[in-house]
């Protein structure tokens, strides 16, 4: 038999600016969105009668997503975006010939070939179960990550262990 949790609070959101570059090395215009993410986990058993207590798990999630808050994000795996390491700045240079230069504390350069919510929810996916594990010696059998850019448009990503 399986069980499952879900949890969608709130405060599982966070304000960020991206955009995505497409096949042919061409972008979207920098904009921003404010993402809500809502997950859910399976186990096989009930341990203590719970799948995972809610108490231990919105903490985790609730840092990743904050990690993520108030930042630009690019992704550090994409061959079709040049980012130089600058004084102070990050110096971005998209295929287009468009160039920014973002001061670093505003900018997450992240381990994804893009920044679509679906790589976002990968992200998210990856980093929530790291942490479970890492303090709860813990694993979901699957967890599925869903991260919404706007009312009614989600993109949802189901990590399987």
């Amino acid at each position: 038999m399986n069980y499952a949790i879900r949890v969608y609070k709130e405060y599982f959101n966070f304000a960020a600016s991206h955009f995505v570059i497409f096949k042919d090395g061409t972008r979207e215009p920098l904009h921003g969105h404010n993402y809500r993410v809502s997950m859910k986990g399976d186990a096989l058993d009930l341990d203590s009668d719970m799948v995972f207590d809610f108490l231990d798990i919105k903490p985790i999630i609730r840092e990743v997503c904050d990690s993520l808050d108030h930042k630009l994000l690019l992704p550090g795996d994409n061959a079709n975006l040049k980012i130089e390491d600058g004084d102070t700045n990050w110096e971005i240079f998209p295929q287009d010939g468009s160039r920014f230069s973002i001061p670093k504390q505003d900018v997450l350069i992240l381990p994804l070939s893009n920044t679509s919510a679906e790589r976002l929810a990968i992200y998210l996916a990856k980093n929530i179960s790291k942490l479970t594990k890492e303090r709860f010696d813990f694993t979901f059998k699957t967890m599925e990550i869903e991260v919404e850019e706007t009312r009614g448009q989600c993109a949802i990503y189901k990590l399987e262990n």
